[in-house]
């Protein structure tokens, strides 16, 4: 090997920012003039240069490169020992190649940087902000966050109080401001503050100046200035429209309900009023029927609990089927005991209980008598433990609806149309359980229970 290279220092220490320089020593014992290059490798090869970049060197003679150290002031450059080597390549011969080393040492350094975010809030009850602290030092950061307001009207909190930050990272603080006192209504108060940012430091550094930041609060009125005005423009409209219900409203109401009290109204009235009579006394009769126009009505009235007859006796032409109900002219129709068949609104409720792992519990919900069809315009099914399993609701042993008990609480449909029940049919409700609800404070049961509420209009045939 005829070139041989060394480092003035092997070891040396340089400042972020500032900059440090080490002889490169190359000799060439050779017997040719030789050229080199340098190359500095290792982490610090992005800061690091030689100068001049290459040497001619006469045999037995040696020449120097000057190699500077520059590590920028930044997290970049994490602070402690960094191994490195200058590469001297013999332009000649580069299998030659020899390469001295030596360890820089960089300084720690802290320094951070804040902002507040937003700078300004505006709030009735507290005011909230975020604290952005950055690490642009080369060692881990502790800051305490703190607070110097400018008024004793509002305290500020911190949360955390205190941030650890690795180098080149940002971390965030929430801050609150609580004013010491509530505005109801007025004019609003602005409270300025200042968050001050301090940097820890180990004993012996130099800690960097605090970080101080500007910001303010501005507390509103809890009540808006718009309300009372809100409240005098609702208590305006209030007696605007009591006064025209007294003035225009009522008079005209009462204008069109003493207008259709007509004579023929009245002679309505009286009839129906009449056929009702009829109707109740053809009940008392008959189970339903009212007296003929000759003896026979008193007779069929009082031999109407076993024969059923109406307005005369069984023979008579205006005799009614076993129980029946009668109107005003002797005819009616008959009940299924007997009685009086009662037709209009109806409904009817089922509770219904399965356990789980059981057969499929059934019910009957309502059963339509003979001689009447009953129309179903509404149903109503209730889960109130919260069940899960199936229910069917059917009728005539058709299914009318089959649903999942874990999809509702309270499940309703309501029909214009309504769904014909002939007379003699069921509504049947069946019910398979297969978990058992626990509503929220209530004991742990042991059945599943729902329950099924239909309602319709019966009307006799």
């Amino acid at each position: 090997m005829t070139v041989s290279a060394s480092l003035a220092e092997s070891s040396v220490t340089v400042e972020p920012g500032a900059e440090e320089r080490v002889a490169v020593h190359v000799l060439n014992s050779g017997d040719t003039v030789e050229e080199v290059t340098f190359e500095v490798v290792g982490a610090c090869a992005a800061w690091a240069t030689v100068e001049p970049g290459s040497l001619s060197l006469y045999p037995g003679r040696s020449g120097a490169a000057m190699l500077t150290l520059r590590p920028p002031r930044g997290a970049e450059v994490p602070a402690g020992e960094t191994p490195f080597g200058v590469r001297v390549v013999p332009t000649s011969e580069a299998s030659e190649t020899v390469v001295p080393e030596g360890t820089v040492t960089v300084t720690p350094f802290t320094e951070v940087t804040g902002e507040l975010v937003p700078r300004g809030s505006h709030s009735s009850w507290r005011g909230r902000h975020k604290v952005a602290v950055d690490n642009t030092g080369n060692v881990p950061a502790k800051v305490t966050l703190t607070g110097q307001q400018g008024t004793e009207r509002a305290r500020l909190a911190f949360e955390p109080a205190e941030l650890e930050i690795p180098p080149g990272q940002a971390k965030f603080g929430q801050l609150t401001v609580r004013p010491a006192n509530r505005v109801w209504r007025g004019s609003p108060i602005t409270h300025p503050f200042q968050a001050v940012v301090t940097p820890q430091v180990a004993e012996g550094e130099t800690a960097p100046a605090p970080v101080v930041l500007d910001g303010a609060y501005e507390q509103q009125p809890i009540l808006p200035s718009w309300l009372p005005r809100a409240l005098l423009a609702a208590a305006v409209v209030a007696i605007l429209l009591v006064g025209l219900w007294y003035s225009v409203l009522r008079p005209t109401v009462e204008s069109a309900a003493r207008e259709a009290i007509t004579p023929e109204a009245i002679q309505d009235a009286q009839d129906t009023e009449g056929s009702s009579d009829g109707g109740s006394e053809g009940g008392q009769s008959v189970g339903g029927g009212s007296g003929g126009a000759d003896a026979g009505g008193a007779d069929g009235g009082i031999d109407s609990g076993v024969t059923g007859g109406t307005g005369g006796t069984e023979e008579e032409p205006g005799g009614g089927g076993p129980g029946g109900t009668g109107g005003s002219d002797g005819a009616g129709t008959g009940g299924p005991d007997g009685g009086e068949t009662v037709t209009g609104p109806t409904s009817d409720r089922r509770q219904i209980q399965d356990a789980v792992g059981g057969e499929r519990e059934e019910d009957v919900v309502m059963t339509v008598p003979e001689g009447s069809t009953f129309e179903l315009t509404d149903v109503l099914v209730q889960n109130p433990q919260g069940d899960a399993g199936s229910l069917v609701i059917s009728s005539g042993g058709e299914p009318l609806w089959s649903m999942a008990l874990e999809n509702f609480r309270d499940w309703d449909q309501h029909f214009v149309s309504g769904i014909a029940v002939p007379a003699g049919g069921e509504i049947t409700v069946s019910l398979d359980c297969r978990e058992v609800g626990t509503p929220v404070g209530a004991p742990e049961l042991s059945e599943c229970s729902e329950a099924v509420f239909v309602s319709g209009v019966l009307t006799a045939n």
